[in-house]
């Protein structure tokens, strides 16, 4: 399964952002139950590497473990070595791009405009990241698509498992949640099957939600 065949399956991607290692197991164990299958260590997190190494074990087997806010070609080495299954950026670097190419390793490069769009075409990118997406009008997947008709988007910034739905209703494919993927009422209790549970009430409608036609 492809990286959009996998996201239209399971639209959320948790990114896992400086999350603490003594919680780590904990916080992505309540995301999976809760319905999360692809997981996003961002690079800028201490010990990211050993983050994305460990969750690869301790995780399912269907879990899917990635490597987010991918800058440079240290962090490319750094997760590819780790394991890492895909990569996601901020914006569009042609270095990460074509190690990625080389490697045949997928990535979803973060884009905004229609530049952004093209170059990432250009290296047989057609699944792009559109960051920050709270920012952008509700129609702009759809102006976006105008031009470049085999692209699809995820969306990151500003989403969180209350407004996923709107998202996808935009046109998105899926989107990337961060430090909004739990109540912080959950974490400061480590009440991890009612972070779960909350989980499961916002993703389980969201497969009909993509069926809708809008």
């Amino acid at each position: 399964m492809n990286m959009t065949d996998m996201i239209k399956k399971y639209p959320a991607c948790a990114i896992l952002r400086n999350i603490p290692d003594d919680i780590l197991e904990d916080y992505a164990g309540a995301a999976y139950q809760g319905g999360i299958r692809l997981f996003e260590v961002a690079m800028n997190t201490e010990h990211a590497p050993r983050q994305i190494n460990f969750l690869r074990t301790a995780l399912p087997e269907d879990a899917i473990i990635g490597a987010g806010t991918v800058l440079t070609l240290k962090d490319c080495h750094e997760a590819c070595t780790a394991g890492a299954s895909f990569f996601l950026t901020p914006s569009v670097s042609e270095e990460t791009l074509n190690y990625c190419r080389q490697l045949s390793i997928p990535i979803i490069p973060g884009v905004m405009t229609p530049s952004d769009a093209a170059l990432s075409l250009k290296y047989g990118c057609r699944l792009l990241k559109l960051f920050p997406a709270s920012c952008m009008p509700p129609n702009y997947i759809k102006s976006l698509k105008g031009p470049f008709p085999d692209t699809d988007y995820i969306a990151v910034g500003g989403v969180s498992p209350a407004n996923l739905h709107d998202f996808l209703r935009q046109g998105y494919i899926g989107a990337g949640i961060g430090s909004s993927l739990f109540p912080q009422t959950y974490l400061t209790t480590k009440n991890w099957p009612a972070a779960a549970e909350y989980l499961t009430h916002f993703l389980s409608p969201l497969q009909s939600i993509q069926k809708t036609p809008s």
